[in-house]
């Protein structure tokens, strides 16, 4: 044969691809994150974060999410989940190749006299066994190719939606840990409030006795108790739901007196200032939209392919006999090739349509893929701007706590020796437990925020490769 005829013959075997060339839509957002006195990062970032074993400071913190990362259902659905499309994209995967089968069939059967034309019945025997392929569709036009490469996409977009279920597993586990911490801290505080309120209260019933305070300022003295009492109360039921949404998050138990660090103490690592905004191709949501927009890109491929003609094969070779014994003697070889080719010449316009179908579903996906950007650009520019202006109203936060201790310190004092009366010194104690909860509560929402950054940046801040996706 021909030199030429061979480069042809191969070439229809390994076939052609109907699938449009894949262009990565243009990020509809700006190069840079927005710059100016709300989103100034920190100068001196000790080192680049990459995950969250890097970027959270606690000890007690990175145990309990490495705990997590173990034990959560959802997380453990998620990456099932997986490994069901990886299953599938296998199966699609397996048409590319012939299947050869081998199969052996016997049959006995009894014809009575009155369909043998004879005075007797006859019993017939057929024994065969064959190796062979049957039905394998060649892929001329790249349409079991391009469903291949739609199965192998959708299931490397599952394992970036499991990527994105293990990045909102640290993200909670994080952001209830701390919440945990600081409603402690708040329990802490309002013990420590009530303790001196029921000293005050004990100090103006013996001046109620000795006649130096009306009852007025004894009923006082007990409000500010009670109201402290309530906040116990409700800071003790805090603290034992965020240690029950803990432990559903961890799924192990959680003990109750670990040594973590203090809420006020460094917590997650530094972030430089200037981040480009590529650094959102790295989060798993906006990876797992570009490998289903490449997918439904692959499945025009597909629908395209089906306009053409469609060619199976089928072929075997075998033995045939009438005795189970002389099955394989001499003489008893079949062989069957049967080729087949179907030609769509009128679907009613199923094909038309199916490939409109194919083109819609990826102007979607297009579509959701730069919303998933947009997205992503806007919670980082939001936790951009939290986290420096928490910083300025956690230090203006600390100026007033050390306020009304100064105004505290000087109205007890002064009640002591008689100067103010008790309504000043009560007015004293309850600005300062206010501006002792809004310290611990800003300091929580600053936390927060930034915890919030990180899941927003894909898990860290530092720049990396982005995954290629294999063909």
């Amino acid at each position: 044969m021909p030199r030429h005829a061979l480069m042809l013959c191969a070439a229809l075997l390994c076939g052609c691809s109907l699938v449009p060339e894949y262009q990565r839509p243009e990020a509809p957002v700006a190069e840079q994150f927005p710059q100016g006195p709300a989103y100034q990062g920190d100068a001196l970032a000790r080192r680049p974060a990459q995950d969250w074993q890097t970027v959270f400071q606690d000890p007690v913190l990175r145990q309990l999410i490495d705990t997590a990362l173990a034990n959560n259902r959802d997380l453990r659905a998620a990456a099932l989940n997986v490994e069901a499309y990886r299953a599938q994209y296998r199966i699609q995967r397996a048409d590319l190749l012939p299947k050869v089968s081998a199969d052996a069939q016997g049959q006995r059967q009894y014809l009575p006299r009155r369909m043998t034309g004879t005075d007797q019945g006859i019993i017939s025997s057929t024994y065969a066994a064959t190796l062979g392929v049957s039905a394998y569709e060649l892929d001329l036009f790249g349409r079991v190719r391009s469903l291949s490469d739609q199965a192998l996409l959708t299931y490397l977009a599952s394992d970036q939606a499991r990527r994105s279920t293990q990045l909102s597993l640290v993200a909670s586990v994080a952001s209830v840990y701390l919440t945990w911490r600081a409603d402690q801290e708040l329990l802490t505080l309002a013990l420590e409030t009530l303790a001196a309120d029921e000293r005050s209260l004990r100090l103006t019933r013996n001046q109620r006795r000795a006649g130096t305070v009306s009852a007025l300022d004894q009923i006082q003295a007990r409000t500010s108790v009670d109201s402290t009492r309530a906040a116990v109360a409700r800071y003790k039921r805090q603290v034992a739901e965020d240690l029950n949404q803990l432990t559903l998050l961890v799924g192990a138990p959680v003990a109750d007196g670990l040594h973590a660090l203090p809420l006020s103490a460094e917590q997650i690592a530094g972030l430089p200032a200037g981040l480009p905004s590529d650094l959102l191709r790295r989060r798993p949501d906006i990876l797992q939209a570009e490998y289903q927009l490449r997918a439904a890109n692959a499945n025009i491929g597909a629908a395209r392919a089906a306009f053409f003609p469609s060619i199976s094969l089928t072929a075997n070779a075998g033995s045939t006999s009438p005795q189970l014994n002389g099955l394989f003697d001499a003489g008893t070889g079949t062989w069957l090739f049967q080729p087949q080719i179907s030609l769509p010449i009128f679907t009613a316009g199923s094909l038309r349509a199916s490939l409109d179908y194919a083109q819609l579903q990826k102007d979607i996906q297009v579509a959701q893929y730069e919303k998933a950007i947009q997205r992503a650009f806007q919670e980082v520019a939001d936790g951009l701007a939290a986290r420096t202006t928490y910083q300025r109203q956690l230090q203006a936060q600390r100026d007033l706590v050390a306020s009304n201790q100064r105004y505290y310190n000087l109205a007890e004092h002064r009640y002591r020796i008689g100067v103010d009366s008790s309504l000043t010194f009560l007015d004293a104690q309850r600005s300062l437990f206010t501006a002792q909860q809004g310290l611990i509560s800003d300091r929580l929402a600053q936390l927060v925020a930034e915890v919030n950054l990180y899941a927003a940046l894909g898990g860290g801040w530092e720049e990396a490769k982005i995954p290629s996706t294999p063909m």
